[in-house]
C-alpha cells in the first residue's frame, strides 16, 4: 500500500497523491464535533469504516490519519474479498471525557448527509453504545448491539483472523502451525489484545502482555495467567512473535535495529512506520511480517456480515479464509522475492481493478 506523506503538500495534493475520491470536514459547535471523514475507494462497494476518537496533536496528524486508514480499509476489503470500499472517520478529541450523546448523534447526521456512500463502524476510542446513538440519526452504521439487530462487537473476530494469521506464519516459520509452546508478546490489551490473548493461552502459548494502561495490563495478566512486561523492553526479547494491537508505527528505524522476533503478526493498523523501507528491512532480517489489513479483517467481515444479512456462521467462514490468504500472499512473496506488504497490496490492487473492468463494462 503506497505511503501517504502530508507534511509539504495541500490538501488536495495529498487526495489526488492518496487516490481518494473524496473528504468530508464535519464542524458542529453546538455539540463540540470536530471530524473528518475520508473515503478512499468505492469500485466494490460503498466505503465501511471505523469511527475513530482520538486526542489528535493538530488537525494536519488527524487528516493524515484519517487518510492512511481509510486506504487502508479499500486494501483490507479488497483482499478479503468482500464487496465494499474503503473510508474511515476520526473525531478530534478525548473519548473520556469529551464524548456524548450529543455529540455522537450530531456525527450521525454528517454520515447520514452522505446518503450510504460511508459506513460507519466502531474503532480506537468508540463502542457499540457510540454506534447505537450513530444509528439514531442514520441507517448507515454497524456494529450496533445484537438486541438491535447488529453484530455486536466486532473484536472477537478481528483477534480469531489475527490469530490464525499467526498460525499461517508460524506454519512457514517453523514447519508446523501448531502453537503451544511458542512464546508470543502482545502490545495492547484492549478488547482486540484480550481476546487474542485469550485465544493463545488456550492453545498453551507462552505470552507476554504489555499496555500504556498499567492496570489492564496487570489484569489481563492475572486473568489469562501471561507475563506482565515493561514497553521499553519489549524490542529487546527473543520471543517468536510480536503481535502489535494497540497503536500503528511500532516497526520503525528505532525497533528494527534490536528486533529478534521471527513473526510479526498483529491487529493494529499501519505497523510498519514506512511501508517502503521497513518492510523491505524485515524482509532483509528474515522476519515474517503478516500486512496488518490482511489479517486484521475479522472486524470488517463482521461489520460486512451485519450489512448483507450473512449470520454468525458465514462471519465465521469468511474469518476462517484468512490463514488460507495469508499463505497466498507468503507465497507470492516468495515467489517474486518482494516484502509481503507488497504482495498483499498487489493481491488488493489486481482485485479492484478486476472488479473495475466489470463495472465498465455494463
Amino acid at each position: 500500500m503506497p505511503e501517504i506523506n502530508s507534511s509539504s503538500h495541500s490538501i488536495l495534493e495529498q487526495l489526488s497523491l492518496s487516490g481518494h475520491k473524496k473528504v468530508v470536514f464535519c464542524n458542529d459547535p453546538d455539540t463540540g464535533l470536530k471530524a473528518i471523514i475520508a473515503i478512499h475507494d468505492t469500485t466494490l462497494g460503498p466505503a465501511l469504516g471505523g469511527v475513530r476518537m482520538w486526542n489528535y496533536n493538530s488537525e494536519a496528524e488527524a487528516l493524515e490519519d484519517v487518510l492512511r486508514l481509510s486506504k487502508g480499509m479499500t486494501y483490507k476489503a479488497a483482499i478479503a474479498g468482500l464487496n465494499v470500499g474503503g473510508g474511515t472517520a476520526v473525531i478530534i478529541g478525548d473519548s473520556r471525557r469529551q464524548k456524548t450523546e450529543a455529540l455522537m448523534r450530531s456525527f450521525g447526521k454528517f454520515v447520514k448527509n452522505l446518503n450510504g456512500e460511508f459506513i460507519a463502524g466502531e474503532d480506537v476510542g468508540t463502542t457499540v453504545r457510540d454506534m447505537e446513538y450513530i444509528r439514531m440519526e442514520t441507517q448507515h452504521v454497524t456494529g450496533v448491539p445484537e438486541s438491535l439487530g447488529g453484530a455486536g462487537n466486532p473484536a472477537p473476530y478481528t483477534a480469531k483472523g489475527v490469530y490464525l494469521g499467526i498460525k499461517a506464519c508460524v506454519k512457514e516459520v517453523f514447519g508446523t502451525d501448531e502453537l503451544a509452546g511458542r512464546s508470543v508478546v502482545v502490545q495492547g490489551t484492549g478488547n482486540v489484545g484480550e481476546h487474542l490473548v485469550e485465544l493463545l493461552r488456550n492453545d498453551n502459548v507462552e505470552v507476554y502482555v504489555t499496555d500504556i494502561n498499567e492496570d489492564s495490563m496487570r489484569m489481563i495478566a492475572r486473568k489469562y495467567k501471561a507475563k506482565a512486561i515493561d514497553a521499553d523492553k519489549i524490542f529487546n526479547m527473543g520471543a517468536d512473535i510480536y503481535a502489535p494491537c494497540a497503536l500503528g508505527a511500532t516497526i520503525n528505524d528505532k525497533t528494527l535495529k534490536t528486533m529478534k522476533f521471527a513473526i510479526i503478526a498483529g491487529s493494529a493498523n499501519n505497523q510498519l512506520a514506512d511501508e517502503k523501507i521497513h518492510g523491505q528491512i524485515l524482509q532483509e532480517k528474515g522476519i515474517l511480517y503478516a500486512p496488518d489489513y490482511l489479517i486484521n479483517a475479522g472486524g470488517i467481515i463482521s461489520c460486512y456480515s451485519e450489512l448483507t444479512g450473512f449470520g454468525k456462521k458465514r462471519t465465521i467462514q469468511l474469518t476462517e479464509n484468512i490463514y488460507e490468504a495469508t499463505r497466498e500472499v507468503i507465497k507470492l512473496s516468495k515467489s517474486e522475492n518482494i516484502p509481503t506488504n507488497l504482495a498483499a497490496s498487489r493481491i488488493a490492487e489486481k482485485r479492484i481493478e478486476d472488479i473495475k473492468k466489470i463495472k465498465s463494462s455494463y
